[in-house]
């Protein structure tokens, strides 16, 4: 299997295993819905870590793969790679992308599903379709302008060049940047952090900043209005509050 789903105390990991690159074919596009539906309805999944290994996190679609591809195919097929990746984004619970090595075209598309991405001082990422004569198709040209803003991604676009982590830290593309060899533990750390807090808050908060990102902000706060009152039916804020009062702020436990 190119990827796989390990979970081991809460946390879910996705470890791209497609040597040498973890280039992202068709059915490693594919295994990446499927994994991403199943952590999403895993209740022992309570934050996921997404994972090429220590050299290298995804360099990309198989270009071989595509080569071979025509007009017609792709039509069928564009709208099944997006949602591959659009399933990952869509994860109801927090997602880091552990980047090591590269994360270009389909790879660095994965990583900006991300909520959080921790790199390596080595990690370059970027979109070099432009250089095939085409635009990232998997969501690249939305979730990066997304992230970092139009003029920024589109000289990442427009260039194809790649980003070295520290200057990508430095537009806000990786969140942090850490040795290469700490990227996944430290990557981990966060998700089993997080996999200890309120799963149902986390959920609400997720959505509500992600929703609130794509529409009006009377929309979004309609949203999170919605959310925070309903968080008030939990066992979780029962929980909380209760400790607050009890204990004093950051003690309570949650299931």
């Amino acid at each position: 299997m190119t990827v796989n789903l390990e979970v081991a105390e809460g946390v879910g990991t996705i470890r791209i295993d497609r040597p040498p690159m973890n280039a992202l074919d068709i059915a490693t596009q594919d295994r990446l819905r499927e994994l991403a539906e199943e952590a999403t309805v895993r209740d022992d999944v309570r934050a996921v870590v997404i994972h090429g290994g220590e050299k290298v996190f995804a360099a990309g679609a198989d270009i071989k793969e595509m080569q071979a591809m025509e007009h017609a195919d792709m039509v069928k097929r564009s709208k099944a790679l997006q949602d591959s990746f659009t399933a990952v984004a869509r994860i109801p619970k927090p997602v880091v992308a552990a980047v090591t090595g590269y994360a270009l075209g389909g790879g660095c598309e994965l990583a900006l599903c991300a909520d959080i991405r921790v790199a390596g001082e080595g990690a370059k990422l970027g979109q070099p379709e432009i250089l095939l004569g085409l635009i990232p198709g998997a969501g690249g040209t939305q979730r990066l302008a997304r992230l970092v803003g139009p003029s920024k991604a589109k000289d990442i676009i427009f260039t194809g060049r790649q980003v070295k982590a520290p200057e990508a830290l430095q537009m806000g593309l990786v969140d942090r940047v850490v040795p290469d060899e700490e990227v996944y533990e430290q990557a981990r750390a966060w998700a089993a952090q997080l996999a200890k807090g309120p799963a149902i808050a986390l959920r609400a908060a997720k959505e509500s900043v992600d929703v609130g990102l794509e529409t009006d902000i009377d929309s979004g706060l309609a949203v999170e209005r919605n959310w925070f009152a309903g968080l008030f039916a939990t066992e979780d804020r029962a929980t909380g509050m209760r400790s607050f009062v009890e204990e004093g702020p950051g003690k309570a436990k949650f299931g």
